[in-house]
């Protein structure tokens, strides 16, 4: 089969590959892949910033295609998996369900585990959720990190009609969390430093825009739009420049979900806000199984599209993965086709 290698921690260290048909083991079933897109996970691992990965490696977490054969021990009858099913699989295939245990997210899709950027991967059954018939494959392989995370993201807090959620950046886990969130009646304020992509965002039914180079205290900005309350959820995807400033806009026993690191990891923050409005800052690494397959069952019932900003071809795997690690240029995912 045609795959793409990562040979070293390097954003040049890609190319192509003939390498053998993997074939279902127990338990396991057979997809033929179709599409892949890309998280900032993808860079982390090509640059040595997150550990795990042993070179050569077929790389990227994330990806989307069709059931071509069933190993041995798998019933598709009772699974509803059938030849031909279009089917995402997730990134950590052992987390099941529950909470998080090492144990259950030591196998990673493009870390430990061969990736999306092959032909084909043999993935256990029991990882796989069925994608939605109204998206193609290319949308469907954004879901399994992004569209997770943000999912789980409006959950912990549980935006509602009403609830004000504040979001970083119009990347893939942002415009995620906004459609999630405007489907359950919730008022989003964006914040980015592109009046252009908050114009986008606005399409998509963002309520407020705050553009953060015109207006650096965007945190003094929230609670004005919201009359000195703040913000029930911030989803924080940016790390250490913007966490003190997502701590003041957050409201009294609100929510900051942080996801991201594109600014650091070393942040010194004031504990006093946090102890007086009680809140709640909650870390996160995707989720399992089945929360992916509620986002999924809630993109299909609300129709939601997930959000392409552009589609590479597997040779222009190093373009897309410079693409993403120059940061702040593209609105949604990056996603390469095979």
């Amino acid at each position: 089969m045609k795959a793409i290698q990562l040979t070293s921690h390097s954003l040049n260290a890609f190319r192509q590959a003939e390498l053998p048909d993997p074939q279902p083991g127990h338990g396991e079933v057979l997809v033929r892949l179709r599409a892949a897109t890309l998280n900032y996970a993808d860079v982390a691992v090509a640059t040595g910033a997150f550990p795990g990965a042993t070179f050569p490696m077929v790389p990227v977490a994330d990806g989307a295609g069709e059931v071509v054969a069933l190993g041995e021990g798998v019933d598709g009858r009772s699974l509803g998996l059938a030849i031909g099913d279009r089917v995402v699989p997730h990134f950590m295939p052992g987390w099941q369900d529950g909470a998080m245990t090492p144990r259950n997210v030591a196998a990673m899709r493009g870390i430990t585990l061969q990736g999306s950027l092959a032909e084909y991967a043999a993935v256990p059954a029991s990882s796989l959720v069925a994608l939605p018939p109204h998206l193609d494959f290319v949308q469907g392989a954004a879901l399994p990190i992004a569209a997770t995370t943000a999912w789980n993201a409006v959950r912990s807090a549980s935006v509602r009609p009403g609830s004000v959620v504040v979001l970083l950046g119009t990347g893939g886990v942002s415009i995620f969390a906004l459609q999630f969130a405007k489907a359950s009646g919730a008022t989003v304020i964006m914040a980015s430093s592109s009046d252009e992509k908050l114009e986008r965002a606005r399409g998509l039914g963002a309520d407020h825009l705050i553009n953060y180079r015109a207006t650096p205290a965007w945190d003094e900005e929230v609670l004005k739009l919201t009359d000195g309350r703040g913000a029930d959820l911030v989803v924080e995807t940016v790390g250490e420049a913007t966490i003190a400033r997502s701590i003041n806009a957050a409201a009294m026993g609100g929510t900051i979900f942080t996801v991201g690191f594109v600014t650091g990891t070393r942040a010194a923050i004031n504990l006093l806000p946090v102890i007086v409005k009680a809140l709640r800052i909650v870390g996160n690494s995707t989720g399992s199984v089945a929360d992916l397959a509620q986002a999924t069952r809630a993109i299909a019932a609300h129709r939601i599209v997930p959000v392409i900003d552009r589609v590479f071809d597997m040779d222009e795997t190093a373009a897309a993965y410079a693409e993403l690690s120059t940061g702040g240029r593209h609105f949604g995912k990056l996603a390469i086709a095979h």
